[in-house]
């Protein structure tokens, strides 16, 4: 859990680049990290997770323009997020595949938040990602069957997603559609219990989220925002506890 969590700090530092530059179509690679105020190119020593943050006071060395808090909270909520993830699964040949998913996720939810889309850059190369590291751990628990449920998952629900929009175009977005296949794979990997209980519950946490806003008048009946945060919290909730939450429906319905 703690090598999970440091890595995840890194991997947080690097998420902070994704989530600014990838829907401006700039690389993640180059140029270095600068101060958007001055343009100084951010120093190595001034580029440690949180800790440099905290050491600068929240601001730019040379100018002393304020850096927005958001920046140790992504790495410090990636952080947390891959140590939870490394004590749910363990040290087990699944454990990549699970961080990567939390990785995406962060890096989604931020940028579908900011911008209301999912981008093709992130979504589309993590389905086949998925894929294959899904594929390792089934080799690694000698469960193949798992990886052919995925794949049934996955488009099983990207089909479900895309429905909608024979009915009326643009019901449902496309960056939505495409997330459900990735989730779709890791969802049914697991398990269908998952599956079923990850995909209720993106449209449960959607719909209350939704009512406060309307109650609140931060919102109206037309209003939209981004799914796709609550298509990634329904998952990780499928995950968690899709188990548990399926068989206690069961037990009581019968």
């Amino acid at each position: 859990m703690v090598l999970a969590g440091l890595l995840g700090l890194l991997i947080g530092s690097f998420l902070n680049v994704v989530i600014w530059r990838v829907p401006r179509g700039e690389s993640v690679v180059s140029p270095p990290s600068a101060c958007p105020g001055c343009g100084q190119r951010i120093a190595p020593r001034d580029n440690v997770p949180v800790l440099s943050w905290l050491l600068l006071r929240g601001r730019c060395r040379g100018c002393r323009q304020p850096i927005s808090a958001r920046y140790p909270l992504v790495e410090l909520g990636t952080g947390l997020l891959f140590a939870a993830v490394a004590w749910r699964v363990g040290l087990s040949p699944a454990l990549p595949a699970f961080l990567y998913l939390a990785a995406v996720s962060v890096a989604l939810a931020l940028i579908d938040l900011d911008v209301r889309r999912l981008p093709d850059a992130i979504v589309l190369p993590s389905i086949p990602v998925g894929l294959v590291l899904l594929a390792v751990a089934s080799w690694g628990a000698g469960d193949w069957g798992a990886v052919g449920r995925g794949v049934i998952g996955a488009v099983a629900l990207l089909v479900f997603y895309f429905l909608p929009n024979l009915v009326r175009a643009g019901s449902m977005g496309l960056g939505d559609v495409k997330l459900a296949g990735l989730l779709g794979l890791y969802l049914a990997w697991v398990g269908w219990s998952a599956f079923v209980v990850g995909a209720f519950a993106a449209f449960l946490f959607g719909g209350v989220v939704s009512l406060v806003l309307v109650a609140a008048r931060r919102a109206g009946r037309r209003s939209k925002i981004p799914f796709g945060p609550f298509m990634l919290a329904g998952a990780a909730f499928g995950l968690v506890a899709g188990a548990p939450v399926a068989s206690a429906y069961l037990s009581t319905l019968l």
